[in-house]
C-alpha cells in the first residue's frame, strides 16, 4: 500500500504541472485546450536538452536535469507564446486556438522525438539519466518507514511541482500581481480602466502557465517513466493534459487544493494497473472515475452558485478594449 500510494503522488504531479499552468492561464480570462499539445512539447524540448547534456564522456547530474528544465519550460512557452499571439493579438477563438495547438503539438513532439532526439544511443542515456538524476532519492529515506517511501522516495519533479503550487496560490491569495490577475480575469474593462496593463498580464500567464504545464511531459518521461521512451508516449502525454485541464475545475481554481486533487487522480490513473483479474471493460470503466468525478464537482459547484468555486468571469471571451 505505501508503494501505491507513493506512485500515485509521482503520477500525480504530472497532472499537477498541468493542472497549474492551466490555471494560470484561466486566472487572466483565457481557456487554453492546447495544454495537452504543450505537455508533450515540453517533453520533447527537455528529452532535446538532456540529450545535448548526456553526449559528453562524463555528463553532470545537476547541469543535466537544470538544462532539461529550461528547454521543456522555453519549448512549451514557445507554443504558449503562439497561442498568446493568436488569442490576445489577433483575438481569435480561444477554444478552436487550442485545439489547434494540441494537434500541433502532439504531432510536433512525434517527429521532434522520433527524428531529432531519439538517435543512435541516445534512448539508453536519457535512461541512464532518468534513474540517476532525475530520480534521485534523499538519503536515508529508507529507514524512515512508510514516511519515507510515501514521501521522501521521490525526484527533484515531484517536489518542483507542490513548491510551483504552493507558489502559485500564495502569488494568487496574497500578492498585488495576484489581485491584478484576478482582476483582469473577472473584468478586464474595470481593470484596464483603472491602470492595470491587460495585455502584459495576459501574455505574461499565458507563457508563465505554459512553460509550467510543459514541465508535466518532462515529469512523466525523465521522472515517471526513468527516461524511457515508448511509441505511444506523445498520445498518452496528450490524455494526462486532458485530464488537467479536468482536474481544475475539480480544483475550482485553486493551486493549492490542485496538489490534493492531483494525487487523488493520480491514485485513480493507476489504480486499474494495480488491480488484477478485472476485464477489459471494466479496466476502462475505472479510467473513467476521474471524469466522471470531475463532473460530479462540476455539478455541485454549479448548484451551490458561489462566487469562489466559479471560473473567472471573462474566461473565454475575447477583450476589446475600443468597447471600454
Amino acid at each position: 500500500m505505501d508503494v501505491f500510494f507513493s506512485n500515485a503522488i509521482e503520477f500525480g504531479v504530472i497532472f499537477l504541472f498541468g493542472c497549474v499552468g492551466e490555471i494560470l492561464t484561466e486566472k487572466s480570462g483565457h481557456l487554453n485546450l492546447g495544454i495537452p499539445g504543450i505537455m508533450c512539447v515540453g517533453a520533447a524540448g527537455g528529452c532535446f536538452g538532456a540529450k545535448l547534456c548526456m553526449s559528453g564522456a562524463d555528463p553532470n547530474g545537476f547541469l543535466t536535469v537544470l538544462v532539461a528544465i529550461l528547454f521543456a519550460m522555453i519549448f512549451a512557452g514557445a507554443l504558449g507564446g503562439i497561442y498568446g499571439f493568436l488569442t490576445v493579438s489577433l483575438r481569435c477563438n480561444q477554444n478552436v486556438t487550442g485545439l489547434a495547438c494540441t494537434i500541433f503539438g502532439v504531432g510536433f513532439t512525434s517527429f521532434f522525438l522520433n527524428n531529432i532526439v531519439l538517435t543512435e544511443g541516445v534512448s539508453a542515456k536519457l535512461a541512464q539519466a532518468g534513474r540517476s538524476y532525475f530520480n534521485a532519492h534523499i538519503p536515508g529515506a529508507d529507514s524512515l518507514g512508510w514516511f519515507g517511501t510515501i514521501f521522501l522516495q521521490h525526484g527533484v519533479l515531484v517536489y518542483l511541482a507542490i513548491v510551483i503550487a504552493v507558489l502559485a496560490a500564495l502569488m494568487l491569495r496574497y500578492t498585488k500581481v495576484g489581485l491584478h490577475l484576478r482582476a483582469v480575469g473577472e473584468n478586464p474593462a474595470t481593470a484596464d480602466a483603472v491602470g492595470i496593463n491587460v495585455t502584459r498580464y495576459k501574455y505574461t500567464f499565458i507563457l508563465a502557465g505554459a512553460a509550467v504545464a510543459g514541465l508535466g511531459g518532462l515529469c512523466y518521461i525523465m521522472g515517471y517513466m526513468n527516461g524511457i521512451v515508448d511509441a505511444t508516449v506523445d498520445q498518452t502525454i496528450q490524455g494526462i493534459g486532458w485530464l488537467s485541464i479536468a482536474l481544475v475545475i475539480f480544483t475550482m481554481w485553486k493551486p493549492a487544493l490542485a496538489i490534493i486533487g492531483s494525487i487523488l487522480f493520480g491514485a485513480l490513473y493507476i489504480l486499474s494497473s494495480r488491480i488484477t483479474g478485472i476485464s477489459f471493460v471494466q479496466t476502462k470503466l475505472l479510467e473513467l472515475i476521474p471524469y466522471v468525478v470531475t463532473i460530479i464537482v462540476l455539478i455541485a459547484t454549479s448548484i451551490a452558485g458561489r462566487r469562489e468555486t466559479q471560473p473567472p468571469t471573462s474566461l473565454g471571451l475575447s477583450y476589446f478594449r475600443e468597447d471600454r
